[in-house]
């Protein structure tokens, strides 16, 4: 079926799921370390997802900021649920100033190719690293769901993604004999969004803009902006975005993410890869994910832990394999000189370590090439 430029089919429902790599752990991570409400989380994850797509019309993804979700997870004694409300507000609040201003159109401009195609490599290099990472809680399971998705990815009957989610589901059931037991148990009970902020410290404020908002802002405007716009326009020419665009999309996405409760989100490049490597071609991916959170959200959010059961780590790790794949196997150096290649080189290299270190170090050695400071 097709609505409002976006498809509803089995392909576009397969890939909806194709970024559960980067969503699902650090969703969990949130819920069970931080210990930040589920509900919130989810139907901020939801209703942005829906309104991405309705928005959009293409498989621009949703994703948690990586910097800040994993710093408060990682610390969970010092950041409290209102300092990562905080860092959203504060998120919102740059990148409304960056849009409006048109420091991202600058900071755009000053940013050579060689260093965006670099970042693009560098993400999906990680994507794929990290996805490895995730394969060795059990290799076996990991490799079947490798072999099975390249398999599954050349034929059209059944979407490799639906084949590998019911691989891993069917796994997890026999691994975990108290599994199905506690699924049966599940019973949907509406629970009614409470609107309320919350209690904010002077300290849940300079935690969350000092050291959880702030050292995300590079990140951000390397891949999910910058990036994630070079990306989309490649794949999308017919709805091209603009990096300032995409900031005024970063500023309300927070702001409305918090206004729920919800966590810090961005896009990413490695996200819609995610997504169209299992099937996704519109919009309509984006409102089936964010129909299915919000049906979590709404009735399941006393159970979210036990459906995420559901996902293997491993399999996670092989849906974050391929999304990677794809973007990494879609860099060319696209007759770029031998100097803008090392270029390339260097900011994929130091990406792999840190996403906002790799845009640095990509812009510094492009310039200091161009300004003869330095020989490539």
């Amino acid at each position: 079926m097709r609505l409002g430029g976006n498809e509803y089919s089995v392909r576009e429902a397969a890939g909806a799921f194709g970024d559960l790599g980067t969503l699902v752990p650090f969703a969990v991570g949130y819920m069970t370390i931080a210990g930040l409400p589920p509900q919130g989380v989810l139907l901020g994850f939801g209703l942005v997802a829906i309104v991405t797509g309705l928005y959009f019309r293409t498989p621009m993804p949703v994703q948690p900021m990586k910097a800040i979700a994993t710093t408060a997870i990682a610390n969970p004694q010092i950041f409290t649920p209102a300092a990562i409300w905080m860092s959203a507000l504060v998120t919102g609040a740059l990148w409304l100033a960056m849009a409006l201003t048109g420091a991202v159109s600058w900071l755009a401009a000053l940013t050579a190719r060689p260093v965006v195609r670099g970042l693009v490599l560098g993400l999906g290099l990680t994507f794929m690293v990290e996805g490895i990472r995730l394969m060795q809680g059990s290799v076996a399971l990991a490799l079947v769901g490798l072999v099975l998705t390249f398999v599954m990815l050349g034929q059209r009957r059944l979407p490799a993604m639906v084949g590998l989610l019911l691989y891993g589901s069917a796994a997890a059931l026999l691994r975990d004999p108290t599994l199905a037991a506690d699924l049966s148990a599940l019973s949907p009970v509406l629970r009614v969004p409470s609107v309320g902020l919350p209690a904010v410290t002077w300290n849940d404020l300079i935690q969350g803009a000092v050291l959880l908002a702030l050292p995300q802002a590079a990140l951000t405007l390397g891949n999910a902006v910058i990036a994630t716009a070079e990306e989309h326009n490649a794949l999308f020419s017919d709805r091209p975005v603009t990096v300032r665009r995409l900031a005024l999309d970063h500023a309300l996405m927070n702001f409305g993410a918090a206004a729920v409760g919800g966590v810090p989100m961005c896009r990413g490049a490695g996200g819609m890869a995610g997504h169209i490597r299992f099937g996704a071609r519109t919009g309509g991916a984006l409102v089936m994910l964010g129909i299915v959170l919000c049906t979590v959200g709404l009735f399941f959010a006393d159970s979210v832990s036990t459906l995420f059961r559901l996902f293997p780590m491993p399999i996670l790790g092989v849906i974050l394999f391929f999304g990677g794949l794809e973007l990494a196997a879609g860099v060319s150096n696209e007759g770029f000189s031998h100097e803008e290649r090392v270029v390339l080189a260097v900011t994929a290299a130091f990406a792999l370590w840190n996403m906002g270190l790799g845009y640095l170090a990509g812009l510094i050695v492009y310039h200091a090439w161009r300004r003869g400071l330095v020989s490539l």
